[in-house]
């Protein structure tokens, strides 16, 4: 590496930390990450979304000679992280195709001039002539990949326009600092990064994927517009977002919600661009409480006070949950992670990755283990919405992280279950799967253990099948969770293709000699008064209330109040203005003075200049 900072400039960024972003600590992983940036090292940092990627590399852009160019892949996300970064009192700006070629011009001539430490970018422009020619006449210090799984075409987001970011920094007269940092990321896809950006003995770090404020439940359940009312009703002060599968759910569930006489806002691929953009500005301005959407709402909003993410279907992997439920609770505060599962949405699911427009850009062979791949993690998928075992821990350790066995934060270690002995209905599974030559998925062999009278099973011959009928006296979900158990215990396998054909194990013998019992665990049956109930979420916010007095409960709804109005004379996002742990933390400390002020987390010194006398204005009053 050519660059590195002096010894003085390192000592400065605590210093940094909190003029411009008003803390006095870092979060864990951060420093380190900072320090190596700094000693002008390559950087791969795989952190959980809400934990605090951002700092890692707009701090030491304050602190670098150069500028900074971060690569961004949505207009939506560079366009909040430059508003946030000017409210902290840094200059920033961003390139992309929401400014005319004269804004354009006048950004790039300003940037050269030195006005700006951190230019956000979109990858389509980097190789323009205009941003070439600005690029290899600035002092680029760094680049920085964000989002950066999108350059892999094994990630969930791949994005073409990524594999491009390596010839940009090429043509630079100096190789920067490269820094590439992602929340969701398999070790297949960090090796991807890193020879896709050719970094050079890179620092690698994964932090740890686990966000403790995160509560996780999975309801099996029916009717879900009802439950989804219900959890809303009873969280009306509260920010959230509702994820569906398609558009037309997106619509439905929108309709019904307005309906029931709850404001929401709505947000898909489908509507046009000024819908869209009034919908997202809605939520984010705190105008609107919930937002329903497809998947193409969040990866640009950084709203940090949202408590509740709930998904109405469920998503197509792990990397995709992860992603979107963490956009609850990125202050730090408890937030609540909510999937609604029915057998259907893998139905749904199926038909969705068939006819994913993507696969068109890959030829027959990449496309067949691509396909592959996207059937293998919808299956994990599956296996997280209907197992019995801890749900963080399924998380964990789908991204190659060790986990406690039982975390206390989710709803199957919070969950009361019944055991029972399925020893005899494992064992027909086994037989039904062997005499039919191991050529069917769970759907087949459960019709025909049930004895099932339909023409699918009569053109397949599976009624002559010696097993057909020989569990006629169980329910379809029960057999399906017998299997299932078999599948997670190893007693069966299945197919990473499309059709996810059941297939014997070494295992799978003993259950017909008997050599073990064969038990499951399943859920209570939830009773009507509990539909849409959260069963983490009441006693964690009693207990995050707890830490607060009457009358601190009292001056935080004050101190929101005083936030939104500031937020609106400003033009700014509430959050902009102080985090709900902000807020929180006036309330425990009470500060009367400036520099009382000063200590609170999260107020730097703009913020204090900016805001401080209002809310010390407002604390007084309470105190008085």
């Amino acid at each position: 590496m050519n660059l590195k900072v002096k010894e003085s400039e390192l000592m400065d960024k605590m210093k940094t930390l909190k003029t411009y972003f008003g803390y006095d600590t870092f979060r864990l992983g951060q420093e380190e990450i900072i320090d190596q940036i700094l000693s002008g090292r390559d950087v791969l940092a795989v952190m959980p979304t809400g934990a605090g990627k951002s700092l890692c590399y707009q701090l030491p852009a304050l602190l670098m000679p150069g500028i900074t160019v971060v690569v961004s892949p949505l207009i939506s996300l560079m366009m909040d992280q430059v508003k946030a970064l000017n409210e902290a009192g840094v200059h920033a700006a961003y390139i992309n195709s929401s400014l005319t070629e004269s804004q354009t011009a006048k950004a790039l001539e300003l940037a050269a001039s030195g006005r700006y430490k951190i230019i956000y970018v979109a990858p389509e422009r980097l190789e323009t002539p205009r941003f070439l020619d600005f690029a290899c006449h600035a002092e680029i210090s760094m680049v920085t990949v964000d989002e950066a799984h999108c350059i892999s075409q094994w990630g969930q987001d791949f994005r073409p326009s990524y594999t491009r970011i390596l010839s940009f920094i090429r043509c630079l007269p100096m190789r920067p600092v490269i820094s590439a940092f992602t929340a969701t990321a398999t070790e297949r896809v960090r090796e991807d990064i890193l020879a896709s950006l050719d970094l050079e003995k890179p620092f690698e770090t994964v932090t740890g994927f686990d966000r403790e404020n995160l509560y996780f439940e999975v309801q099996r359940a029916r009717d879900k517009k009802a439950r989804v009312h219900k959890y809303v009703e009873d969280h009306r002060e509260d920010s959230g977002i509702i994820y569906c599968a398609t558009r037309k759910g997106v619509d439905e569930l929108y309709l019904y919600l307005e309906n029931a006489g709850i404001s929401a806002g709505r947000y898909h691929a489908g509507m046009s661009a000024d819908a869209r953009k009034k919908s997202q500005e809605d939520f984010i301005y705190d105008r609107i409480r919930v937002m329903v959407a497809t998947n193409a709402f969040g990866m640009g909003i950084d709203k940090s006070n949202v408590r509740y993410v709930l998904h109405f279907n469920m998503p197509q992997s792990m990397e995709n949950y992860y992603q979107e439920a963490g956009r609850a609770g990125r202050d730090g505060e408890p937030a609540e992670c909510i999937l609604y599962y029915s057998p259907q949405d893998t139905v749904i699911n199926r038909m969705l990755l068939e006819s994913k427009e993507s696969y068109r850009e890959y030829a027959e062979e990449e496309l067949r283990l691509i396909r592959t791949q996207d059937m293998e993690r919808l299956r994990k998928m599956e296996e997280y919405c209907t197992t019995m075992k801890c749900l963080r821990n399924c998380i964990l350790i789908y991204f190659g992280e060790q986990a406690e066995e039982r975390c206390g934060n989710c709803s199957n270690c919070l969950e009361e279950f019944e055991e029972t002995d399925m020893s005899d209905a494992a064992a027909d599974v086994v037989r039904c799967v062997r005499s039919c030559g191991q050529r069917y998925g769970v759907n087949m062999i459960a019709g025909t253990l049930l004895g099932e009278n339909t023409a699918k099973i009569r053109n397949s011959r599976m009624d002559q099948n010696p097993a057909y009928g020989s569990q006629s006296k169980l329910s379809r979900e029960m057999i399906r969770e017998v299997i299932r158990n078999m599948l997670e215990q190893g007693y069966l396998r299945q197919t990473t293709d499309r059709y996810a054909v059941l297939k014997l194990t070494e295992r799978s013998e003993e259950l017909l000699k008997g050599e073990r019992e064969f038990l499951i665990r399943y859920k209570k049956e939830e009773k009507q008064e509990s539909i849409g109930k959260s069963k983490g979420r009441s006693g964690r916010k009693q207990e995050q209330n707890a830490e607060l007095t009457e009358k601190g409960k009292e001056l935080f709804e004050e101190l929101r109040a005083l936030r939104m109005q500031l937020a609106k004379k400003r033009s700014v996002p509430p959050y902009m203005v102080a985090s709900d742990r902000t807020l929180r933390d006036m309330c425990t400390r009470l500060p009367l003075t400036r520099e009382e002020m000063l200590e609170v987390s999260g107020m730097g010194e703009k913020k204090v200049k900016q805001y401080g006398e209002q809310f010390l204005k407002k604390i007084r009053e309470a105190s008085d």
